[in-house]
């Protein structure tokens, strides 16, 4: 062999061993899957969050119990949301900052993109970029900050569950809706190790079918999965089912000639005949994206009033709920790569009043802080509540 031949082999087998060992293969690349956080996967706890400032500030009053509560509560990871009030230079520089952390600590950061235009169709947490060109440079800020560190990513709250069709948009604006969607699915799963998950609203919301299809729209494919229960309280059960479900559904629309979502057994459907329908309609070996879900303030499962209201708002804080699921990525369920904590408890989810006048939540007697605010009554109820009872984190050992 000549010289000339030799290097041209030697380069070859170096290019060979680097994408072997150090780039992802053509097809995680392409789809963004198998990208789970491991079992044992230790997420990012903030040691500077406001439930730990609330626990200073209680012990400072004298109040011991409140503050060993929320000392508790603030040694859980919770995840870091970016709403778009930066631009996407000073995005990246917040994310390369949060990854720093994170590394230090060795652990996973769950970062939640909310910046959608048109966000939570103008309600409480209205906001959101000016236009598609603008969030499309503030995700690449985002994925930037990224770079190639393992990270989940909650991609846009009530995105797809409360997209403008499902609240007077047109037809152009759910279309733009879904474009951006796609765009940010495409950007971010860019980056080698970031795991992306959308929106499916929660099992007391949206049809099995209804979601799968918004997903199926939305790019789920190219996608890790999807998420469940983001700001909201319904029972992990629940959302196991209802999430196995759509990933069931999501795999018949795609596989099936003619289908269309009514077609799919929902959660409304006897658990049985929906379980039967299913095996009948979907191969036992089918791949399926997996979901991640919001345990944050389940632990007392949704909310039933005792009083009668013109809108009773019940996922709008809601009176008497706790602290659910603790994070972790042993869910022991093959569809589930994370039980998270993605709301941050004891955050507001606006000035509620249950349909009435006067600016009043009839439920504490008093306005509800705004949206996002923290609310420190909230957050000791939610540690007071919490199922199982709240304890220390004890966190598994570095390395996964």
């Amino acid at each position: 062999m000549s010289r000339h031949r030799r290097r041209i082999a030697a380069a070859s087998a170096v290019v060979a061993a680097v994408a072997a060992c150090c780039l992802p293969s053509p097809a995680s690349a392409a789809t963004g899957r198998d990208r789970a956080p491991a079992p044992g996967a230790r997420f990012y706890v903030d040691l500077d969050s406001k439930a730990l400032h609330q626990a200073a500030a209680d012990l400072k009053s004298g109040d011991l119990t409140d503050a060993l509560a929320m000392a508790k509560m603030g040694s859980y990871p919770v995840a870091q949301w970016f709403n778009g009030t930066a631009t996407p230079q000073e995005t990246t520089r917040a994310m390369a900052k949060l990854q720093a952390r994170a590394a230090l600590q060795q652990q996973v950061p769950v970062a939640v993109a909310y910046n959608v235009p048109g966000r939570d169709c103008s309600q409480y947490s209205a906001g959101g970029a000016s236009n598609s060109a603008e969030y499309a440079a503030w995700i690449d800020g985002l994925a930037k900050g990224i770079g190639d560190r393992r990270t989940v990513v909650v991609l846009e709250p009530d995105g797809l569950a409360l997209s403008p069709s499902f609240c007077g948009g047109t037809d152009r604006q759910q279309a733009d809706r879904l474009a951006e969607i796609n765009a940010a699915v495409d950007r971010l799963t860019a980056q080698p190790r970031a795991a992306v998950y959308l929106d499916a609203g929660h099992s007391g919301w949206q049809s099995t079918g209804t979601m799968a299809k918004l997903l199926v729209d939305g790019g789920v494919d190219r996608a890790q999965g999807f998420f469940l229960n983001v700001s909201n309280y319904q029972r992990d059960a629940d959302l196991v089912r209802y999430g196995t479900q759509i990933a069931k559904c999501t795999w018949y629309l795609t596989h099936t000639p003619g289908a269309v979502a009514d077609d799919c057994a929902n959660q409304y459907w006897p658990q049985a005949d929906a379980d039967a329908w299913y095996a009948s309609h979907v191969p036992a070996g089918a791949e399926l994206p997996h979901f991640v879900i919001d345990s944050s303030r389940n632990g007392q499962g949704p909310w039933t009033p005792t009083s009668t209201y013109p809108d009773p708002q019940t996922w709008c804080n809601p009176p008497g709920r706790g602290l659910g699921t603790r994070p972790t990525a042993d869910t022991g369920v093959p569809l589930l790569d994370a039980y998270l904590w993605v709301k941050v408890p004891g955050e507001s989810d606006g000035s509620c009043t249950r349909g009435t006048t006067g600016g009043i939540d009839p439920e504490y007697g008093s306005a509800d802080p705004a949206a996002g605010a923290w609310w420190p009554a909230q957050a000791h109820a939610l540690a007071a509540g919490a199922s199982p009872a709240l304890r220390f984190n004890t966190p598994a050992p570095a390395g996964h």
